[in-house]
């Protein structure tokens, strides 16, 4: 049986149950039968009043209005719909119809529920009588009922919404696992180990003083690419370390062709990021923007500023027909990643203007306790 089926079944096996239930109480009260009831107007009305409540609050008020934040339209609204129910007095008639069911006389109560008749002195000027008790008729069962009624709609709809953000939180998971393991793929790239032992190498054959540097920057990265993707946030300082390594390992391979414009402005100390946030477009700028038969300039540039920080990277596009939008995991990997740790905090903007291929993309960085507290709020 399907889920919509089962929750029709479960629905209609719980009204009947309710109904026949109040139908029950009302024929135990008064003087006539089960089956005559059952078809008399006044459960018919009953029921409709009850219906009405508990869908009209189930499938509108509530997920419209106070799941939105909008209490005070939705609490007017339950209120005048109470005032509605306590005017309407729906099981008061139920129990007490203006007509026998199946006739049209005039309705006579059973003998047990009919008032005694006048005891002697107490007629009009008889002498002193009881007081007269009776006030206005107050439907106290149509109340309860109601409040049971909103309260039953109502609760259902806070556990469907329970279950929805469970299922969120669940399908977030997976899903950052399943990034951090295509951040890795992305990031431990190939190519660059094997172009990067390759440098070194020929650094050790010449006994090259940069060369036990080299081994130590490779090492580095090596270690901060492994250990950090399933961390949301770093300390800033870490991330620069680990792309002026990079960088300094791609420099072993430039040739006099490539002009490298890099610099860092601003102060690290005491702020957090993403890490690895921007190494796919500056791994892809050499891997892209380098040409052995033209004079290329790539430019990389951070500023960090009190509470943002800005990355610049552009370099030149020799192939015209690559899309560097689809360069693979690494980017689509980052957007995604920018989406989830930066909602609302962050701008990328990449352009191919000129046959210069551009990315800006400014963080709103933080210090560790901001951070904290921003997942505590989500």
């Amino acid at each position: 049986m399907n889920k919509p089926g089962s929750k029709i079944l479960i629905h209609a096996v719980v009204w009947l149950l309710f109904f026949m239930l109040i139908l029950s109480v009302s024929t135990s009260m008064t003087n006539t039968g089960f089956d005559a009831r059952l078809i008399s107007p006044e459960f018919l009305f009953f029921c409709v009043v009850f219906l009405a409540i508990f869908y009209l609050n189930n499938l509108v008020l509530f997920p419209k209005l106070y799941l939105r934040k909008k209490f005070a339209l939705y609490f007017s609204v339950i209120g005048a719909l109470l005032i509605l129910v306590y005017l309407l007095r729906p099981f008061d008639q139920l129990v007490h119809p203006k007509t026998p069911v199946g006739t049209g006389a005039a309705y006579a109560p059973p003998a047990e529920f009919r008032p005694p008749p006048p005891q002697p002195g107490h007629e009009r000027g008889g002498g002193p009588g009881p007081r007269d008790r009776r006030g206005p008729n107050v439907d106290i069962a149509s109340i309860i009922l109601f409040l049971l009624a909103w309260m039953a709609g109502s609760s259902l709809q806070l556990m469907k919404a329970w279950r929805s953000s469970q299922e969120r939180a669940a399908i977030a998971e997976r899903d950052k696992k399943v990034a951090e393991l295509a951040f890795l793929k992305a990031h431990i790239n190939p190519h660059f180990l094997f172009n990067t032992l390759n440098n070194i190498y020929s650094l050790a054959i010449i006994n090259h003083e940069q060369t036990a540097v080299s081994v130590l920057k490779l090492s580095n990265i090596m270690r901060y690419v492994t250990e950090n993707p399933a961390v949301d946030f770093i300390p800033l300082e870490n991330e620069i370390e680990c792309i002026v390594d990079y960088v300094d390992l791609q420099k072993l391979r430039l040739s006099k062709k490539v002009y490298l414009d890099f610099s860092i402005t601003g102060s690290p100390e005491g702020k957090t990021i993403a890490p690895l946030v921007v190494m796919s477009f500056i791994e892809n700028a050499f891997k892209y923007g380098i040409s052995n038969h033209h004079q290329s300039t790539i430019s990389i540039k951070l500023f960090i500023e009190e509470e943002s920080l800005t990355f610049y990277c552009q370099n030149r596009i020799f192939n015209a027909g690559f899309v560097y939008d689809r360069t693979g995991v690494g980017l689509t990997n980052t957007r995604d990643r920018l989406e989830h740790l930066y909602p609302g905090s962050h701008r990328l903007d990449i352009n191919t203007d000129k046959n210069l291929y551009t990315v800006e993309l400014t963080l709103q960085i933080a210090r560790p306790n901001d951070h904290a507290e921003m997942y505590r709020d989500r």
